[in-house]
């Protein structure tokens, strides 16, 4: 067997994996939009496109008055720009100051951060709902906020914080002696130079309260303060209300405010993969 033919047996192989991956991922989505076009609330369909295609279900969540999609969607993206921009603040100071500065306890701080990664966010459910409880923010959207910002510190530092590590300390050093203060090196040196990674922050942080489910099931009590998993589990787990294509629908439109802040943010994370492609 020769060279070539060698490889183009290795790229049939190739392509064949990526192809047997893309219909994987590709089927469960494609037989969820199939499920939220079927008429009725069955899950079950002869094929993977109905015979009789209606949108019913997307305009009875918008228009019905019963039902509380639009609050639960609101407060979603409320959750969710609020947890991504918080969290990209705080992250990028605390990382800038583990990765620049020494001081005391540096070290055993990010030991710490190291080893809260560890342990399961189930562990902890239950001093924080004893802790928003405390401090009156149970059932509560900003209650919510505050976990997931600060639980996603530990591991958002240490990853910011490496990034940080690969921007050279000469350039803060020529700033310094040009007169530049500490805030305007983190501000008009290390910020610019990290957006690929703030934006891969921003872009987690966004996606995770849209699909999360367990932490607002303790949280959040009331439907009108539901984020979208919690309510549209109501479809499915209240007596007498299997509707499976209601929430089929629902789930699909929860795509769309991640998709629109991924491509808003993707020329960021392009240009960090070209910058650290040079670097190598």
């Amino acid at each position: 067997m020769n060279k070539k033919t060698k490889s183009r047996i290795e790229m049939g192989f190739i392509y064949a994996f990526i192809l047997f991956m893309f219909i994987i991922i590709a089927y469960p989505l494609l037989w969820t939009i199939g499920i939220s076009l079927n008429p009725g609330t069955n899950m079950f369909s002869s094929s993977m496109i109905p015979e009789n295609i209606t949108f019913e279900h997307y305009k009875w969540l918008f228009t019905d008055p019963s039902s509380d999609y639009l609050i639960w969607y609101k407060n979603s993206v409320f959750v969710a720009v609020v947890n991504s921009v918080a969290s990209v603040i705080i992250t990028s100071f605390v990382a800038y100051a583990f990765s620049r500065y020494k001081f005391v306890g540096r070290k055993n701080g990010l030991y710490a951060f190291l080893l809260l990664q560890m342990f399961p966010a189930l562990m902890g459910m239950v001093a924080l709902y004893i802790l928003l409880n405390l401090i009156g923010l149970l059932d509560n959207l900003w209650g919510l906020i505050l976990i997931y910002v600060g639980g996603q510190i530990p591991f958002n530092a240490w990853l910011v914080k490496g990034y940080f590590d690969t921007i050279p300390r000469e350039l803060d050093e020529a700033a310094r002696m040009d007169g530049a203060g500490h805030f305007q090196v983190f501000f008009k040196i290390m910020l610019p130079l990290a957006k690929p990674i703030l934006a891969v922050v921003a872009l987690f942080n966004f996606m995770a309260p849209f699909t999360d489910f367990l932490l607002p099931r303790i949280v959040l009590s009331s439907p009108e303060n539901f984020t979208l998993a919690l309510g549209l589990f109501n479809f499915i787990n209240n007596q007498f209300a299997n509707n499976f294509t209601r929430f089929a629908a629902g789930s699909i439109l929860i795509a769309i405010p991640i998709a629109l802040v991924f491509l808003f943010l993707q020329r960021y994370l392009i240009s960090g993969l070209t910058s650290g492609a040079t670097k190598g």
